[in-house]
């Protein structure tokens, strides 16, 4: 993965996409500097800064060292769980909140930042909203540590997964009212706009009667699903659907219902 990988080493008057990551790393761990490409006498400035702070040599040059403090939080968001629960959905939120943990947010712009090219397959920018590839990627995950397929197909679209999880028999309507029985933690639940337009995917951490609590992508305290993070947030269940991980979980939907 490129965004983990040091070409050569960094110093002041470089320029390219090996500086526009370390200066997109400089400002998701507090540091924050231009992200434009160009190792200036900031950019120094900045990596000396971070460099004090994780007790590294403070010299304003980007080695291995300083490299792999700089992308720590991702390496550890993709490390596997080595003691895993059986249930897949349980793995699904465990590996959630080890990316909540590292504070995954967007940097350089909408849409941008090594942690949107994570989950979207490379792709960044205004277009490429993430919260379908958070969860996609998570779920991703989960199915590879317990050696599963996917429940649905992966895609960076709320309808695909909607139409996936009908036509594979992971679909639930929801009521708007208390909680379906069937969702479990792990499962996927979607924001409705209507009944065949789905704005906003996320994963449910805990349903409770009146309300549940989720780990979601591209969203943001307000709980909108264009937002710059991932976060925790407790929603109710008005105008939301589900798609559920476990086998067996939903009732067969019929194509086009």
């Amino acid at each position: 993965m490129s965004d983990l990988k040091l070409d050569r080493t960094c110093r002041l008057g470089d320029e390219g996409g090996q500086v526009k990551l370390i200066q997109e790393w400089l400002t998701l761990h507090g540091v924050s500097v231009a992200v434009d490409g160009s190792f200036g006498p900031a950019t120094r400035a900045a990596v000396k800064e971070f460099q004090r702070a994780k007790r590294l040599a403070a010299d304003g040059v980007v080695g291995r060292r300083t490299f792999a403090a700089l992308v720590a939080p991702m390496a550890a968001a993709l490390r596997p769980i080595a003691r895993k629960p059986e249930r897949l959905g349980d793995l699904v939120v465990a590996y959630a909140e080890r990316h909540l943990a590292q504070s995954p947010r967007e940097v350089g712009g909408e849409n941008r930042g090594p942690w949107v090219r994570l989950y979207m397959g490379g792709h960044e920018g205004e277009p490429w909203r993430w919260c379908a590839g958070f969860a996609c990627f998570v779920l991703k995950q989960a199915c590879e540590g317990l050696g599963v397929p996917m429940p649905v197909p992966a895609s960076f679209s709320c309808d695909v997964l909607a139409t996936a999880a009908k036509a594979n028999g992971r679909f639930l309507a929801g009521s708007g009212g208390a909680a379906p029985a069937e969702v479990a933690p792990g499962s996927l639940f979607l924001v409705r706009r209507t009944a065949a337009d789905w704005v906003h995917v996320g994963i449910v951490v805990e349903a409770l009667k009146d309300h549940m609590t989720t780990i979601e992508g591209n969203t943001n305290d307000g709980g909108s699903p264009e937002g710059y993070e991932v976060c925790r947030r407790i929603r109710g269940y008005e105008k939301k659907d589900f798609i559920l991980v476990s086998e067996g979980a939903a009732k067969k939907v019929p194509r086009g219902k």
